[in-house]
C-alpha cells in the first residue's frame, strides 16, 4: 500500500484536495495512507524557527539542514523510506512515466519547502529525489506534493472505474495509445450549436471506432504537442 509522509509549515494544507472526489473516497477505504507532519514540531528553540540567513549573504532564508533532518530521522526510525522527494525548480519535471514508478513504492517522504530552499547538505546527506512541476516557481511544495499523490493515487488499482481508462489517456505507458495525447471525446446532444458529433462515434462499428480514435489521437498530438509527436515518431 502507498504510504506517504508529508512534511510541510501548512499542514491545515491536507489533505485537501486529495480528501474529495475518488482520491478521498480511496483515502477512506485504505487503499493508501497518508501522514502529515510540522516542521515546527522538531525545532528546539522557544520561537520554533525552522530557518536562517544563507552562508555568504544574499536574499531570503534558508531552512536548516539540522531541524529537517531530526524529522527526516524520525519519520525513518518508524519505517525505512523507499524515496525521500523534495520539490524544487531545479528537479527533474514531473513526467507520467516516472509518476507510474513512484506509485509502486510503499513509503515515500515528500518535503515541502519554502522561503529559499533546504540547506544542500541535507539533500546530500539522504540522497534526496528533486523533482519539479514544472519551469515555474511558486511559493512552497505543497502544491507540487499535492499535484503528485494525486497522479500517483488514480493508478492505484481499484481507484478509478475501469483499468482501460489509464491505457487510452493522455501521456499512457503502455498499449497502443502510449506516448499520444488522448483522442477528442463527444456526448449529448448529437447537434450543438451547429457542431456535430463525428458520425463514425455513431456508427456502431467499434473496429472503425476504434482506429478513429487512435487517428485523432496522433492528428492532435503532432498538432498540440510538436515534441511528444517527434518522441512518438521514434518509438
Amino acid at each position: 500500500m502507498l504510504h506517504i509522509t508529508i512534511l510541510t509549515l501548512f499542514p491545515e494544507i491536507f489533505p485537501g484536495p486529495l480528501g474529495c472526489s475518488l482520491a478521498g473516497t480511496a483515502l477512506k477505504q485504505g487503499l493508501w495512507k497518508l501522514d502529515v507532519l510540522q516542521i515546527r514540531d522538531f525545532t528546539e528553540d522557544k520561537h520554533r524557527t525552522v530557518d536562517d540567513k544563507p552562508f555568504g549573504g544574499g536574499a531570503g532564508m534558508v531552512m536548516r539542514a539540522d531541524i529537517l533532518g531530526r524529522a527526516i530521522d524520525h519519520i525513518v526510525a518508524k519505517q525505512p523510506q523507499d524515496k525521500i522527494i523534495y520539490f524544487s525548480p531545479g528537479g527533474t519535471v514531473m513526467s507520467q512515466p516516472q509518476i507510474h514508478s513512484l506509485k509502486e513504492l510503499n513509503h515515500i517522504t515528500m518535503i515541502c519547502g519554502r522561503f529559499e530552499g533546504v540547506d544542500e547538505r541535507l539533500i546530500e546527506e539522504y540522497d534526496i529525489q528533486l523533482i519539479s512541476l514544472g519551469d515555474f516557481i511558486l511559493s512552497g511544495g505543497e502544491i507540487p506534493a499535492l499535484a503528485l499523490i494525486d497522479a500517483c493515487v488514480r493508478l492505484i488499482p481499484g481507484v478509478l472505474g475501469s483499468e482501460q481508462t489509464l491505457e487510452e489517456e493522455s501521456f499512457s505507458v503502455s498499449g497502443e495509445y502510449a506516448g499520444l495525447l488522448e483522442y477528442p471525446h463527444y456526448t449529448r446532444p448529437s447537434l450543438w450549436k451547429g457542431r456535430a458529433v463525428p458520425e463514425i462515434l455513431l456508427s456502431g462499428n467499434h473496429l472503425e471506432i476504434k482506429n478513429w480514435r487512435l487517428e485523432k489521437a496522433k492528428e492532435m498530438t503532432k498538432i498540440r504537442r510538436r515534441d511528444l509527436w517527434e518522441q512518438y515518431k521514434q518509438q
